[in-house]
């Protein structure tokens, strides 16, 4: 009986784990590290947008990161003014933990002086993307 009772528990606290992770996961939010960063040309390799830019860490095997990608390429065609830059993480380890990327896909948004301004870890939604872009113009 016992067992059955340690079993019920496992398995409860690995469905919460599972619900919270799945609700967090891509979601376009604020972290308090952020404030204050500024990426510019010299880090990300390419100028920053004019009014902002969304900025995408991959890395070789990562599924997700393709569709994300496609959904900041759309973004960034539908948005005047706004860049996608893709990084590659296992090229650019350094700036991988100065910004505290933990994930693949991560994408930063920054406003056009280079200062980040959301952060989304795993594969955000169009609609998220583009209301945090609200914020960044």
């Amino acid at each position: 009986m016992t067992g059955l009772v340690v079993c019920m528990v496992v398995l409860a606290l690995a469905s919460a784990y599972g619900v919270l992770h799945q609700r967090r996961s891509g979601r376009v939010r604020v972290r308090g590290r952020d404030g204050g960063k500024r990426l510019g040309a010299a880090e990300l390799g390419e100028d920053i947008g004019e009014r902002a830019t969304l900025v995408q860490f991959s890395s070789a095997f990562c599924a997700p990161c393709w569709a994300t990608r496609r959904v900041l390429d759309e973004v960034a065609g539908m948005v005047p003014g706004v860049s996608h830059v893709e990084i590659d993480a296992e090229d650019h380890l350094d700036l991988v933990r100065d910004l505290g990327i933990l994930k693949t896909p991560t994408v930063l948004v920054l406003d056009a002086e280079g200062k980040i301004v959301r952060r989304a870890t795993g594969q955000p939604r169009k609609a998220d993307v583009i209301a945090a872009l609200g914020e960044a113009v």
